[in-house]
């Protein structure tokens, strides 16, 4: 456990931006780190409103992974508390962030469970997508100094737990669900559906 600790630091410090390195770097990272994260909701958003049944099918299971592995996320923040790189002194840190566990990342998390979930689904354009977006938050936030790359590492791998969890219940519901899902949006959006401006 010390020799990954070890590791982990020792990668982190390697990732870290420093005080001199230039501003438009570090502003660059910094909308990375923060504002690359809504690329998730257009997605999904665009998936639900010009997709086929497929791709509705994706966007709702991707949403209940995100929240099943968020959901991990905070479990584990309460039964092991790994500070930030700022907690303990280590590295640079170029944004406020709350002192609280930074293991998994929960950034990390959105974006590897809704990767897995295209990837999975077949829809393997929109898995790499967002599986490059990810890895571009993931660096920017270890850059940063809000992050450990083992906080993104754990972020896969709660995601994959979570999938393995969910599927069982998808098989069973998923398809209710979808239904219910469905006829919501047809009642609440019936007019510009029947305008053609949107996919009944």
């Amino acid at each position: 456990m010390h020799k990954l600790e070890a590791l982990n630091r020792a990668l982190f410090l390697q990732i870290n931006a420093q005080p001199h390195s230039p501003q438009w770097q570090i502003d660059i990272t910094l909308a990375i780190a923060n504002d690359l994260i809504y690329l998730i909701p257009a997605v999904l958003a665009l998936m639900w409103l010009f997709g086929d049944r497929r791709w509705r099918e994706a966007a709702v299971r991707g949403c209940c992974l995100s929240f099943l592995a968020l959901g991990f996320n905070q479990l584990i923040g309460l039964v092991w508390v790994h500070p930030r790189p700022f907690m303990i002194g280590l590295g640079h840190t170029f944004v406020e962030h709350a002192p609280d566990s930074s293991f998994p990342s929960d950034h990390a998390t959105l974006f590897a469970s809704i990767a897995l979930t295209m990837f999975l689904a077949g829809l393997v354009r929109a898995g790499l997508l967002i599986t490059l977006a990810g890895a571009a938050v993931a660096l920017a936030r270890v850059r940063i100094g809000v992050h450990f790359p083992l906080d993104m590492v754990g972020a896969v791998g709660v995601s994959c737990l979570a999938y393995a969890l969910l599927a069982p219940l998808w098989a069973r519901a998923g398809d209710a669900l979808m239904r219910l899902i469905i006829a919501l949006y047809r009642r609440i959006l019936s007019w510009p559906i029947r305008r053609g401006w949107l996919v009944p």
